[in-house]
C-alpha cells in the first residue's frame, strides 16, 4: 500500500482534505494531510517545500497530490523525496522559476474564467461563491470557517525552484465542474506545459470537499496502477 501525501492550496489548510483522508485510509493506505502557514508572511514556498520534505521522510514510496496553488509546493519538493506518482488536483501547473504572481498571465487563465462563465451561464464578476463553493455542501462549508485563511503574499512573489519537471510519473486531475479552472484551460495547459491529457474527475474546484468519494476512488485506483 501507498502512502498519500497530501498537499493544499493557496490558505494550507490541512482540513481541506478532511473527507479524503478515512476513505483513502479505508482503503488500506496511509496519509499524510500537509498542514501549510499560509497566512504567515514570513514563510512562502521554499518554508513549504522544507515542510513537505520533513513530513514524507521515511515514510517509504509517496504518492503526492497537490491542490491548487499546491502544485508550486509540490513540484519543487519532489525532488528530494521518493515519490512513486504525483497527481495535480485542479492545480497550477509551474513552469520553472515561475512566479504563481505570473502565472495568471501566462496561462491566460482570466480570458478562460470569464469564458467558461459566459458558456456555464455563471457571473463572469469574480464571487467565491460561484467560484469555489457553488457545489460544497453549506455544512461542510461551515465547519471548515475556522480553517479558512488567506495565503500570504510572499508565497505567490516567489520562484518555483526547479529547473526541470521531475522525473516522477504525473497525473493531471481536472474536475469537469470546475468554475476557477474550468476543464477546457486545465486540458490546455496540461497540453502545452506537460504534454498530458487530463483525467476529468466530477466535482468543481474543491472537489475534496464536494465529491470525496469520488476523488477517494481515484486516486486508489492510481495508487493500484503503481
Amino acid at each position: 500500500m501507498s502512502t498519500f501525501l497530501l498537499v493544499p492550496g493557496a490558505g494550507g489548510a490541512a482540513w481541506y482534505w478532511h473527507r479524503v483522508v478515512p476513505l483513502l485510509e479505508a482503503a488500506g493506505h496511509d496519509v499524510i494531510a500537509l498542514e501549510l502557514p499560509g497566512p504567515d508572511e514570513r514563510s512562502g514556498l521554499p518554508e513549504y517545500r522544507d515542510l513537505m520534505v520533513r513530513a514524507g521522510e521515511g515514510r517509504g514510496r509517496l504518492v503526492v497530490v497537490a491542490q491548487s496553488m499546491g502544485g508550486f509546493t509540490a513540484v519543487p519538493a519532489c525532488r528530494h523525496l521518493p515519490v512513486e506518482r504525483l497527481v495535480l488536483n485542479n492545480a497550477m501547473v509551474p513552469a520553472p522559476r515561475e512566479c504563481a504572481n505570473d502565472w495568471w498571465l501566462a496561462t491566460d487563465w482570466e480570458a478562460a474564467r470569464i469564458a467558461g462563465a459566459r458558456d456555464g451561464g455563471w457571473t463572469t464578476d469574480f464571487d467565491m461563491e460561484a467560484y469555489f463553493f457553488h457545489d460544497v455542501d453549506p455544512d461542510v462549508l461551515a465547519a471548515g470557517a475556522a480553517h479558512a485563511h488567506p495565503e500570504a503574499e510572499v508565497a505567490f512573489t516567489q520562484p518555483c525552484d526547479f529547473l526541470r519537471w521531475p522525473d516522477v510519473p504525473t497525473t493531471v486531475l481536472a474536475g469537469e465542474g470546475d468554475r476557477l479552472f474550468p476543464l477546457a484551460f486545465q486540458r490546455r495547459v496540461a497540453r502545452r506545459r506537460l504534454g498530458l491529457d487530463v483525467v476529468p474527475v466530477p466535482g468543481g474546484h474543491l472537489n475534496a470537499l464536494s465529491r470525496p468519494q469520488e476523488l477517494a476512488a481515484t486516486l486508489v485506483g492510481l495508487a493500484s496502477a503503481d
